[in-house]
């Protein structure tokens, strides 16, 4: 087995994780200051706030902890504070590539616009790519409980950024009480504009709605934890070539699966799916992309020609260029070496 240094030292591609859920402690403090929001001094009732409890039963209990950082959120720079502050994570345990996505609908509070919200997170990665050794690109959210209207809009604002720091888009939110079919409209606004799409789907015990995505033509799926006893879904993924972003720490806390016999990664392997490894969230989950790893070594046996593999295919999945994918392979098979 690797040890935790080894685990650490390992070159890494993550494709699943969020602006909100990632912020380092110091980041929230300052970010509080800027916006001038007390919060406590002590960093464990802080930590009480912003970290999803043992308690937690439901993915909608989880998603309540984004409820106090939301308004952390509101100006540019704090936007692009925490876009950096991400990339400061991800690069210190040597993620060589991330996707970093976030819905600019949850920071319109105020003044900003979805595309100065956008812009926003774009500088941070571009200041955190200046800093550190790390290549990022934004995915942008739609929210599953908005209206079509509001993710149409929010979609035509993005599309003038690909290729230019975004990468694509997702939709995120109450996936129990807003399936995929009806968000199909708002996925069709998205795909008109070509923006490519990941999408959560089968993270609340709804494996229809993995089908359904795939269906519409998504090719990544945020989770698909529901896929875990449905064997006809699994040849569905396998024989559509679809990447699935698995985030195992997130999906114990939310009870996607109730334990790890209902966690779909060894249905998944033994059929030959491609399969990647995610924090999600970093904070909200108390994470990193190591400690997943570690997790995956420690219950699955994961080796590391295994996470080798994982890494490739998160870099075939990952939506960026040709170059930038020869690039990151020639990296990622220099690294394992």
């Amino acid at each position: 087995m690797l040890t935790d240094t080894q685990l650490h030292a390992l070159g890494k591609v993550e494709l699943h994780c969020h602006l909100d859920g990632s912020l380092s402690l110091p980041a929230i403090r300052q970010l509080a200051t800027m916006a001038d929001i007390a919060i406590p001094a002590a960093d464990a009732d802080l930590i009480s706030l912003v970290r999803a409890p043992d308690t937690v039963t439901t993915l909608e209990e989880y998603l309540k902890t984004f409820d106090f950082i939301a308004p952390l959120l509101q100006t540019k720079a704090a936007l692009t504070l925490a876009a950096h502050d991400v990339l400061a994570q991800a690069a210190a345990e040597n993620v060589r590539y991330i996707e970093v996505r976030f819905a600019p609908e949850l920071s319109t509070f105020g003044e900003l616009s979805y595309a100065e919200t956008i812009d926003a997170v774009l500088l941070g990665l571009r200041q955190g790519m200046d800093e550190f050794d790390i290549q990022a690109q934004a995915l942008i959210c739609g929210m599953r409980q908005s209206s079509d209207a509001i993710n149409a809009a929010v979609f035509a604002a993005t599309a003038p950024f690909l290729s230019r720091g975004v990468a694509g888009g997702d939709f995120a939110g109450n996936e129990a009480d807003f399936p995929t079919h009806v968000v199909t409209q708002a996925i069709a606004s998205a795909q008109a504009l070509h923006i490519p799409l990941t999408f959560h789907a089968g993270e609340d015990h709804c494996p229809q709605n993995i089908a359904e995505a795939i269906g519409l033509g998504i090719r990544r799926i945020g989770h698909g934890t529901a896929c875990y006893d449905q064997p006809d879904l699994i040849q569905q993924i396998v024989q559509t070539d679809t990447t699935v972003e698995l985030c195992l720490t997130s999906n114990l806390q939310t009870k996607a699966a109730a334990n790890l016999a209902a966690f779909p990664y060894w249905a998944l392997r033994e059929a030959g799916a491609k399969i990647t490894i995610n924090t999600d969230n970093r904070t909200v989950s108390n994470t990193s992309l190591t400690r997943e790893y570690g997790l995956f070594q420690e219950v699955f046996g994961v080796t590391k020609s295994d996470f080798l593999e994982f890494n490739l295919n998160a870099v075939n999945a990952a939506f960026i260029d040709k170059p930038t994918q020869q690039q990151l392979t020639t990296r990622l098979m220099n690294d394992y070496r």
